[in-house]
């Protein structure tokens, strides 16, 4: 199979988060014709996962995962000699064709794995939820992820904050008569940036970022309204360090968790490169089927940005990778 071609194809289907039907169905196609039975997980409208097996194999001892979607804008494909470039290239279809090809490898060694492509993963993981309650209750889940090849050991959680101050307008002339939302909301994150955050031996710290700041009615009027969204990367749970939140910025704006991803531990295996994920996957939805690995070829550095790409010989490495970790798995 090559595996460079079929990343190509996949990156010029556009599948922005909501989507992701025509290259679901463009999968669904290209898995059939060589042979798998291929399962449509309805997830919402046309959206829907795919799991492939074999008729040999229904109940895989180990799946192979990835999401389909990826984020805006949509940028077509394009290759030089050592790298394939375009939305999606590394994050995540070349580990789509990576992981296909490997599955096509090992069928030809009488190794039957399962593959499962899913919805949803960039935004909140509908995919990978709906999927759970639809697990064939295999026993290793190797997801795959922009790793450079290497193993992950750990993939850290995700805890958004939306941070809500409220204050009294007035004219910017007498600011003694209103009272300021900004300088409530300013105040508040001096003092979560101030804040000593957790950290993991082995794994690292947690992190902030504050990714939107708005508010504010005219230059000319003391704000009424601010809000602020959060973004904490975890390395460990969340509701000790929600608690330190709310008691930091009492008296000044309200706290609202939005969404939480949990931090995770996972299996590694010898003789692999590890590294630590500073970025959240599906794994932690997927808790139903099986232990789960994260590795896969791409670095996440290039992920999201308007250059992302892959190296082609990563994902012919990658290949092999997923056929050693299968076989290895499997015994």
């Amino acid at each position: 199979m090559d595996v460079v071609a079929l990343t190509r194809q996949l990156v010029d289907i556009e599948s922005i988060t909501g989507n992701e039907g025509p290259v679901s169905e463009f999968l669904h196609r290209e898995l059939s014709a060589l042979g798998y039975q291929v399962d449509r997980m309805a997830v919402e409208g046309p959206r829907c996962n795919l799991f492939a097996t074999w008729p040999q194999q229904s109940r895989p001892v180990v799946v192979l995962s990835t999401h389909m979607d990826t984020v805006p804008p949509f940028i077509p494909s394009s290759e030089d000699t050592q790298h394939v470039y375009g939305r999606g290239s590394c994050d995540a279809k070349g580990i789509i064709a990576a992981q296909i090809g490997a599955a096509e490898q090992l069928r030809c060694q009488g190794l039957y794995v399962g593959l499962l492509f899913v919805v949803g993963e960039e935004k909140e993981s509908s995919g990978a939820k709906t999927a759970n309650q639809q697990s064939p209750g295999c026993r290793f889940l190797i997801n795959g992820e922009p790793t450079e090849n290497r193993i992950a050991v750990a993939s850290k959680g995700t805890l958004r904050i939306d941070l809500t101050a409220h204050g009294r307008m007035a004219h910017s002339a007498y600011p003694e008569l209103g009272e300021s939302a900004i300088d409530k909301l300013l105040e508040a994150l001096r003092r979560l940036r101030a804040m000593k955050l957790p950290f993991a031996e082995g794994i690292g710290p947690s992190t902030l970022n504050i990714g939107m700041i708005e508010g504010g009615r005219a230059p000319n009027v003391i704000p009424d309204y601010a809000r602020a969204q959060l973004l904490y990367r975890l390395v460990g749970p969340a509701d000790g360090l929600r608690r330190e939140i709310e008691q930091a910025v009492s008296g000044l704006a309200n706290v609202e968790s939005v969404l939480e991803t949990p931090f995770v531990r996972l299996r590694t295996l010898d003789g692999l490169p590890t590294m630590t994920a500073a970025f959240t996957t599906d794994i932690p939805w997927l808790t139903n089927w099986g232990e789960p690995l994260l590795i896969g070829p791409g670095s996440i550095h290039v992920a999201h940005t308007d250059g992302e790409f892959i190296e082609k010989q990563q994902l012919l490495e990658a290949v092999e990778l997923y056929c050693g970790i299968a076989k290895s798995l499997s015994q």
